[in-house]
C-alpha cells in the first residue's frame, strides 16, 4: 500500500484548539466527579481495597486493548468520528454505572482469606466491573485527542498546546471533586454525582459532534450538507489536494520509528512512578499520618491547581526559552526530587513536595508528549499515540496491583522508588535527539 500523506489545501483555515480543550475538560470533569466516593461505594457494596484495585486495573486493562485500536481507526477514518464513538461508549458506561446503584446487593461469592482479606462479590459490583471495562475500552479517546492536538499543532506551539490540554484537564480534576462534595451533601448518596457524570458525558458527545472540526483524513468536497445525523456520523469532507490511505503499522514498525522506542520507555517509567505514588499516598495520609478526608482532598486540589498553573503560563514561558528536550530533562530532574519528600509526616514538607511535583511534571509531561508527536508523521499519529496509551495502561496495571503490595511492606518508602524511576527517566532522556523527526 502506498504511504499515506494528507495534504490540505492552502486555503484551509487553521483549526481552533478550543473545541478539543473543551471536550477534554468536560470529559475529565465527568470522570473526576466519581473519584472521591468510589472506594466508599465499593466497600458499601461488599468489596474491599483489593476489589478497588482490581476494578481500577480492569479499566486500565481494557484501555490497553482499546487505545491502539481507536488510534489506528482515527488514522483511517478521522479523529472526530472516533472521538465521538469512544465518548458515546463512555456515556453508555456511565449509564450502566448508574443502573448498578439501584440493583440489590445480592452476594454471588464470599471470600475470607488471610491473603485476599474478606469481601463479597455482589451483583452491583459485577455490573460496576462491566461498566469500568466498557469505559476503559473506549478510554483510548485520550490517545486520539493527543493525536488530534498533534494534527493541529506545529513546532512553534506544540508544547504549549499540550500544556494547555494538561491545564484544562487539571481544572476538571479541581472542579470534579468539589461538585461531588456539593451533590453528596444533598443526601442522595452516590446517585446525584453519577447522574452528573452521565449528563456531563452527554455534553462531551455534543461538543465533539457539533463543535469539533475534523483534521484527518481529508476527502474531496462533493455535496455540501447542513448539520444533521449523516453530517455528524458520516464521513467528513473538506477541501483537499491529495488523499492516500493511512499505512498499517505493526508494533515492530512503530518501535523502529526514530526515538519512539526510547520515548515509550520514558512514558512507561513516568506512568509507573506516578501509579506507585497514587496508590500509596492516599493510604499513607489516611492510615499513617491520620489526615482527614478533607485534608486529603485539599492536598490533591492544591496539586491540581498548581499543575494547571504550571502547564499554562509557566510552560508557555519556558517553551520560549528551552527546547522540548531540555524541558523533559529539567522537569524529570525536579520531579525525581519531589517524590522522596512525601516520605515525611510534616505537612510543610509534603506541600513542598506537592509544589515540586506540580512544577516538574507540569514542565516535563507536555514536553515529552510534544517530542513523541514530532517522532511520527501526521498520518500515523493515532497509531503511535494509541500504542503509547497502551504502554501507559500496562504501567497503570502494574502500578495499581504491585504498588499496593509493595506499600504493605515498604510503607512510605515506596515513594523513594517513584523517585528512582523518575531519576532513571532523567538519565535516559539525555538520549533524546535534539531534532528527532519521523521519516515516514
Amino acid at each position: 500500500m502506498e504511504k499515506s500523506k494528507v495534504v490540505a489545501s492552502k486555503s484551509s483555515a487553521p483549526v481552533s484548539i478550543y473545541p478539543i480543550l473543551a471536550a477534554d475538560f468536560v470529559g475529565t470533569l465527568g470522570f473526576s466527579i466519581v473519584l472521591p466516593f468510589l472506594i466508599y461505594l465499593i466497600t458499601r457494596l461488599g468489596g474491599n481495597a483489593l476489589v478497588y484495585g482490581v476494578m481500577e486495573s480492569t479499566y486500565s486493562f481494557f484501555q490497553l486493548l482499546g487505545a491502539p485500536l481507536l488510534g489506528r481507526l482515527s488514522d483511517r477514518y478521522g479523529r472526530r468520528r472516533i472521538l465521538l464513538v469512544s465518548q458515546i461508549g463512555t456515556l453508555v458506561a456511565w449509564g450502566i454505572f448508574l443502573a448498578a446503584l439501584w440493583l440489590p446487593a445480592q452476594p454471588l461469592i464470599e471470600v475470607n482469606s488471610a491473603a485476599l482479606g474478606m469481601f463479597m462479590l455482589t451483583v452491583p459490583l459485577v455490573v460496576l466491573f462491566f461498566s469500568r471495562a466498557l469505559d476503559g475500552l473506549s478510554g483510548g479517546n485520550v490517545s486520539v485527542a493527543n493525536a488530534y492536538l498533534a494534527d493541529i499543532s506545529d513546532d512553534t506551539n506544540r508544547s504549549a498546546n499540550f500544556g494547555k490540554m494538561g491545564m484544562w484537564s487539571n481544572l476538571g480534576f479541581i472542579l470534579g471533586p468539589a461538585i461531588a462534595g456539593v451533590l453528596g451533601a444533598l443526601g442522595a448518596g452516590e446517585t446525584l454525582p453519577v447522574l452528573a457524570a452521565f449528563v456531563i458525558s452527554a455534553l462531551a458527545c455534543l461538543i465533539i459532534a457539533f463543535w469539533l472540526p475534523e483534521t484527518n483524513p481529508c476527502v474531496m468536497q462533493i455535496y455540501p450538507e447542513s448539520v444533521g445525523v449523516r453530517k455528524v456520523l458520516g464521513p467528513d469532507r473538506k477541501e483537499c489536494i491529495e488523499l492516500r490511505a493511512a499505512p498499517k503499522l505493526a508494533i515492530g514498525a512503530i518501535l523502529r520509528l526514530p526515538s519512539v522506542g526510547l520515548l515509550l520507555a520514558l512514558y512507561f517509567l513516568v506512568y509507573l512512578a506516578f501509579n506507585f505514588f497514587y496508590v500509596g499516598f492516599p493510604v499513607y495520609v489516611a492510615t499513617g499520618i491520620k489526615w482527614s478526608l478533607t485534608e486529603t482532598g485539599i492536598f490533591f486540589s492544591v496539586l491540581a491547581a498548581l499543575m494547571a498553573l504550571v502547564q499554562g503560563p509557566v510552560l508557555a514561558w519556558a517553551s520560549r526559552i528551552w527546547s522540548d528536550r531540555a524541558r523533559v530533562l529539567g522537569g524529570s530532574f525536579i520531579l525525581a526530587g519531589s517524590f522522596p519528600l512525601f516520605n515525611s509526616e510534616h505537612a510543610i514538607t509534603l506541600y513542598v513536595g506537592n509544589a515540586l511535583l506540580a512544577l516538574g511534571n507540569g514542565i516535563m509531561w507536555p514536553s515529552l508528549l510534544s517530542v513523541l508527536a514530532k517522532s511520527a508523521d501526521r498520518s500515523v499519529q493515532g497509531t503511535v499515540q494509541g500504542f503509547a496509551g497502551s504502554v501507559g495502561a500496562v504501567a497503570s496495571i502494574i502500578g495499581l496491583l504491585i504498588g499496593g503490595f509493595l506499600y504493605s511492606f515498604l510503607g512510605a518508602q515506596l515513594f523513594v522508588i517513584s523517585g528512582v524511576l523518575t531519576l532513571l527517566t532523567f538519565v535516559l532522556a539525555f538520549a533524546i535527539p535534539i531534532n528527532a523527526r519521523s521519516t515516514i
